[in-house]
């Protein structure tokens, strides 16, 4: 070793992470002495996350999205930037000829928290799960899931189907340890085998992880410098945005406008940002007789000042949306696509060519009925209230009553599942799998979606989409199949843009290497230090 300094061998039964803890626990003494000479406070022992997103159950079907970001599981296949498939526990995979069978090899060090190696036999079983209704792989038309060997596995297919890779990828796809299930096949606790670990966690609101130092990173690269990470959800943005002005935390998602102004002008904290591809949007039960009409929908569009909105209320006028899918989707944004506008004089005729009638209050109803509509939103995105009382007030305008009713964010699905939903306001995010066509025809699907189409459906769309993730059209015919999925999205409005979505994050300004990822598939708390500073 450098400087012909060789460590003493661990105390016999001393595992090598106790051994590293303690090494760890003398540097840090060590330094701590040197730190306060030079007038410099020692690093934080954890790093404190803060965010609104609670950890509502163990099954990654519900919470994976979490156990993601906090790099405690990992899936099959992984995802860049921009949507392309990457290795993750599978370091290679092959497609045979016909699309039918697809074959991936396992990483020969990957192993579980619990010290046990990630075998083919394990990621089967995590996979045959993860294909149960409604899960999204339940999705694909697979007819066997097999391992060969330890290291090895086959997908095999119905028909071919391009969007496996992207599906894989998704966070209801991740791998658990055969050790994290209870004998009814439930998730009793989590094993993954991620570069951290779960320490400690007790849902909804905190989870404790450290780094699993037997995480099989390459030689070359060294071990994380963020030996702990606590993570608490806290419902209010203003709670979020005080803490880590206060030194509670160090990284905080979801901040309100408010605070984000405030916070810009902190001198210990500093905001990191990202344009993601996720939307504002009003989803419509087009099965309602008010809604069923197409120029109300339209008419709903019409009335909304979308600038105004972007720009009061998400601080960037250029958020506004034109279409439903924001200019970082490159392949799915339509240029040439006629914007939506805000023209209250148009709304108001196609309502009137729809029979809604003004009444003595002022307010507009089909068949000569007033109408009150209500839209659920919910706060895991600070902004959404605000949004919904401004389209509230922009629709009252147009003689259209409408109560907020603000809940949890499950009470969309919920009510889309039961019928009871009319409208509902939601940040969408349409690379949840990395490749939109596969967000899109779940959202879009005859039966339509909880997130998406509601009592409305359209073969054409249905049909462009399955084409899209059965097979690899040429580049002119999928750019064909996008535009008419869009220009149909645009033209019928089964769900409304309001605007385009920017992450800002706080950030402690002694936190280097902090990036955030577009996808929101993880943190990258692997890539985070501590500065001296």
């Amino acid at each position: 070793m450098k400087h012909g300094f060789k460590p003493a061998p661990p105390p016999q039964g001393c595992t090598r992470r106790a051994a590293l803890q303690t090494a760890s626990a003398c540097i840090t003494a060590g330094a701590a002495p040197w730190a306060q000479a030079q007038g410099i406070a020692p690093p934080p022992a954890t790093l404190q996350i803060v965010g609104p997103w609670e950890f509502t159950s163990l099954s990654p079907a519900s919470s994976g999205f979490m156990l993601l970001n906090l790099q405690v599981c990992e899936t099959l296949l992984g995802a860049s930037d921009n949507g392309r498939p990457q290795p993750a526990l599978a370091e290679r995979w092959q497609v045979s000829a016909d699309g039918l069978a697809w074959q991936f090899t396992l990483r020969p060090g990957a192993r579980f928290h619990n010290g046990n190696r990630v075998t083919a036999q394990a990621v089967v079983q995590s996979l045959q799960r993860a294909q149960k209704a409604p899960a999204l792989l339940s999705n694909a038309p697979i007819t066997a899931i097999t391992a060969e060997g330890d290291g090895a596995l086959r997908i095999r297919l119905a028909r071919p189907h391009n969007a496996l890779a992207a599906q894989l990828a998704h966070y209801s796809t991740l791998v658990l340890a055969p050790e994290s299930y209870g004998a009814d096949g439930k998730v009793q606790r989590i094993i993954g085998s991620g570069p951290y670990r779960i320490a400690k966690l007790v849902p909804p609101q905190q989870v404790e992880t450290e780094a699993f130092d037997d995480y099989d990173r390459p030689a070359s690269t060294p071990a994380p410098a963020i030996r702990s990470v606590a993570y608490l959800a806290a419902g209010r943005a203003e709670t979020r945005a005080l803490m880590v002005e206060g030194g509670q935390a160090h990284l905080a998602y979801g901040l309100d406008p408010a605070s984000l102004r405030r916070l810009k002008r902190h001198a210990k904290v500093g905001i990191t940002s990202v344009t993601l591809p996720r939307t504002v949007i009003v989803k419509l039960n087009a099965t309602l007789p008010g809604l069923q009409d197409v120029r109300v929908r339209q008419a709903l569009s019409l009335s909304i000042d979308r600038a105004g909105i972007a720009q009061a209320l998400m601080g960037d006028e250029a958020l506004a949306a034109t279409q439903l899918l924001p200019p970082t989707l490159a392949d799915w944004h339509h240029p040439a696509l006629p914007p939506l506008q805000h023209d209250p004089e148009a709304a108001q005729r196609l309502l009137r060519e729809a029979g809604w009638q003004r009444h003595t209050d002022g307010l507009r109803g089909p068949d000569g009925q007033p109408l009150t509509l209500a839209i659920r939103t919910f706060l895991d995105r600070p902004e959404l209230p605000l949004v919904a009382t401004a389209l509230q007030e922009q629709w009252r305008l147009a003689g259209i009553a409408v109560k907020v009713q603000i809940g949890n964010s499950g009470d969309i699905p919920m009510g889309h599942r039961d019928g009871t939903l009319q409208l509902a306001l939601a940040a969408r995010n349409y690379t949840n799998v990395p490749d939109p066509a596969g967000t899109l025809a779940g959202d879009f699907s005859a039966q339509g979606g909880d997130w998406g189409a509601m009592g409305w459906h359209s073969d054409a769309v249905v049909q462009a989409l399955a084409e899209l993730m059965r097979s690899t059209p040429d580049a002119r015919r999928a750019q064909a199949l996008r535009a008419t999925v869009t220009q149909v999205l645009q033209d019928e409005l089964p769900v409304i843009p309001i605007a385009w979505y920017r992450q800002h994050v706080a950030v402690n300004r002694r936190l280097q290497g902090v990036s955030l990822d577009p996808l929101e598939r993880s943190y990258r708390l692997t890539e985070m230090h501590w500065s001296n500073a």
